[in-house]
């Protein structure tokens, strides 16, 4: 089997039909002419806002992480296990592809602890088990995972998605292309940064450039570029055209290497 391509989803993507219908028409058409599994891994904070406001539900973040209280986690997981995962089901379902829904405690696919951070509910994430997937992809099915892990205690977790998509590409050994609302990392005058290394990265964090949930996700392609020795793509779900070529390697978005 070829390399997986593991891409994670997030941001106002996932509420936005006509951009999902676009996204999944260029997973279709890059699978047509590279003929490589492909992994979906994603959150879906605006479904977990909303339906938290819903609630009266205030939630704080802590480090661009979601503080989550034991009495909030079943929300949070309905939201992102449930809606969010049905509704990216729903667009591969619509163009024909062999689409399974998956949770990262599915047949231990990632491993999962509580962390030690104090926020609540929240799961750390390492690799897992690789032969659910491998099954899947064998077989010719698309896995669609959320962010949503158990730990050996049988505690609900919720994991980051960059974080849970790190895990999935070190379980699989797979490429990992992470897809936001914004074109890549940007530096201090909003522009493009077209190669991130972490020298350069703690320098930026350090000085406050990159903060909140931008810091997570570097951290987490960081994490992966050194652990798989192969770079990570950032970069934006919002020029449909440009994304077969993305998928394919071309030069786009910012390059996270080790």
């Amino acid at each position: 089997m070829t390399t997986p391509l593991v891409l994670k989803l997030g941001g106002a993507l996932l509420e936005n039909e006509t951009a999902l219908g676009q996204l999944f028409s260029a997973l279709t058409a890059f699978q047509a002419t590279a003929s490589r599994p492909l992994i979906l891994v994603h959150g879906g904070g605006c479904f977990v806002d909303e339906l938290l406001t819903k609630m009266n539900i205030v939630s704080d973040k802590k480090n661009g992480l979601r503080i989550t209280p034991q009495s909030d986690i079943g929300y949070i997981t309905g939201a992102l296990a449930g809606t969010a995962n049905k509704v990216l089901m729903a667009q591969g379902i619509k163009l024909g592809a062999k689409v399974v829904g998956l949770s990262l405690a599915d047949g231990g696919i990632a491993t999962v602890t509580q962390s030690a951070a104090g926020l609540g509910a929240v799961g750390e994430c390492e690799a897992g088990d690789p032969a659910l997937l491998t099954a899947l992809m064998n077989g010719g099915f698309l896995p669609i995972i959320s962010s949503i892990g158990i730990d050996a205690q049988g505690q609900l977790l919720n994991v980051n998605a960059d974080q849970a998509a790190t895990a999935i590409c070190e379980t699989l050994n797979a490429d990992l292309v992470m897809l936001s609302d914004v074109e890549g990392i940007l530096d201090a005058e909003m522009q493009l940064i077209p190669e991130m290394n972490s020298h350069y990265a703690d320098e930026l964090i350090a000085s406050g450039v990159i903060n909140g949930g931008m810091e997570v996700k570097v951290k987490a392609a960081l994490k992966a570029a050194v652990s798989l020795n192969r770079d990570v793509k950032l970069a934006s779900w919002k020029v449909p055209e440009r994304l077969v070529a993305l998928l394919s390697g071309e030069a786009e978005g910012t390059k996270v290497s080790s």
